[in-house]
């Protein structure tokens, strides 16, 4: 009986996975700020681009 409780508090399967979803929920939280905070700009950029390519322009802003 105490062997098993001893191996329960041993296992560690299951420390892989969720060390794997804290990393990528951290990264997934550094991507949403990231984007919000230059989502103007990369919208700008865009918009550039798009002008560019199809020889029209568009109204900066938004």
């Amino acid at each position: 009986m105490i062997n098993s409780i001893k191996k329960f508090f041993k296992e560690e399967e299951g420390q892989g996975m969720t060390e794997y979803g804290l990393i990528l929920g951290l990264i997934a939280l550094a991507a949403v700020i990231a984007m919000t905070t230059m989502g103007g700009e990369i919208s700008k950029k865009f918009g550039e681009i798009t002008s560019k390519i199809t020889g029209t322009t568009t109204p900066s802003g938004s």
